[in-house]
């Protein structure tokens, strides 16, 4: 980087906001089969692990890209990378909306998954391309604020839209959506200046292997992974069948649970976007706001498990402190030089995504085998798996806990893989 471009960096907001409008239909492609799921399971007649395997296609495509998405990222640039897959994602909406089958319908949302893997990536590259160390908490924070708007957008909105139009019609207006997206982001991206050399694969691949070599990475990676990607599983499928069929809410009122849980994680990606820079230079670091989101999100799901009155608030709550997902990129940053950004950034999120289709799937199959073993009905078997669920938070939450003197970083000592 020149020293020009540190002194100069871009304008923020018409960044933020042709990045934002991807974010947000990543989110809400993410979770929006949750609010959808009784559609598909009365027209498909899925069993629970159908479900899971279908929704969680998402996942397993995104997490597949990620590496991909990292190299491509740190050699051409946001601006290059992020239309060519909004176009593929594009075309994975339309075809979800055209599909009559199982098949195709995993297919496409497969298609979907990988088409916005580089939808955070893309502004987490530029933002640390183009801003100071201490700024890029808060903007990563404002990044999330989209990715909020876009969960909301997949509950009440979504339940609402569903009473006037069908899941078809409204996936053929988000494939309309993600192309005109792209677009945007060519024009009104600029590009990220490439390395003065082409790297060459094998060499881009070195970077690849020094970041899940470095012991850093696996300090942060199991928390990361498993406590990011249960509750993308939750939130974006197995939420609304936990508070149906345990709970006893009615669709609608699930929905508004939902919208309630996506209003709390705004307001703390709103929280982290207004005052994580101030937070760091009182010593407050993105990994104390890492560890206690974390904390409160597995308490929280404790609550829910236990099966406590005032759902209204746990559930909230628990989207609450998973809204500390955004921190795990700063802190594996401290310890990973620039021009490796991308990489470590698409490494762990490979790793949350992993988690994330792991354990959508993994509830689904619990459930039927809960069914099988002990004879159980949906409600019970939702509870035992929803068990296991927290059980890992904590084992991962433990871990990260363990080995934190050994890697936290100050603000001026030198990063660790430097």
């Amino acid at each position: 980087m020149t020293t020009a471009a540190r002194a100069a960096p871009p304008v923020f907001l018409p960044l933020y906001a042709a990045f934002a409008a991807a974010y947000l239909l990543s989110y809400l492609f993410r979770t929006v089969n949750a609010v959808i799921s009784p559609e598909l399971t009365r027209e498909l007649d899925l069993a629970p692990g159908s479900l899971g395997l279908l929704t969680s296609a998402y996942f397993v495509a995104f997490a597949a890209m990620q590496i991909p998405v990292g190299m491509l990222l740190d050699r051409f640039g946001p601006r290059r990378v992020e239309p060519v897959l909004l176009a593929v994602a594009a075309s994975g909406a339309l075809l979800f909306a055209l599909a009559d089958g199982l098949a195709g319908l995993t297919f496409a949302r497969a298609l979907i998954g990988a088409g916005v893997s580089a939808c955070l990536m893309a502004p987490l590259k530029g933002i640390a391309h183009w801003y100071p160390a201490e700024r890029q908490a808060s903007l990563a924070g404002w990044v999330m604020v989209a990715g909020g708007l876009g969960a909301l957008a997949a509950t009440t909105p979504l339940e609402i839209a569903l009473r006037f139009a069908s899941w078809r019609t409204i996936f053929a207006a988000l494939a309309a959506a993600t192309a005109a997206v792209a677009l945007w982001i060519w024009w009104r991206v600029p590009d990220v200046p490439g390395p003065a050399a082409a790297p060459t694969f094998g060499t881009q691949w070195q970077g690849v292997k020094r970041v899940f070599g470095h012991p850093r990475f696996w300090w942060i990676a199991p928390l990361a992974g498993f406590g990011m990607g249960a509750f993308m599983a939750v939130q974006g499928l197995w939420a609304v069948p936990w508070m149906m069929e345990v709970g006893g809410l009615s669709r609608a009122s699930a929905a508004n649970h939902l919208l309630v849980m996506g209003v709390a994680m705004l307001a703390a990606y709103l929280f982290l976007g207004l005052f994580a820079t101030g937070l760091d230079r009182r010593g407050i670091r993105a990994r104390h706001l890492f560890a206690g989101g974390f904390a409160l999100n597995a308490a929280a799901l404790a609550l829910i498990v236990a099966n406590v009155p005032g759902g209204i608030v746990w559930w909230p709550l628990y989207g609450l402190g998973a809204a500390a997902n955004i921190l795990a990129f700063p802190v594996l940053n401290e310890g990973f030089p620039r021009e490796l950004t991308a990489r470590a950034n698409t490494a762990a999120n490979l790793v949350m995504f992993t988690g994330s289709f792991a354990t959508q799937w993994g509830i689904g199959l619990a459930v039927d085998a809960f069914g099988t073993l002990l004879g159980v009905g949906t409600a019970a078997g939702l509870s035992y798996a929803f068990t296991l669920v927290l059980v890992l938070d904590l084992v991962t939450l433990a871990w990260f806990a363990l080995h934190w003197k050994r890697f936290a970083i100050h603000p001026h000592e030198p990063a660790l893989a430097h």
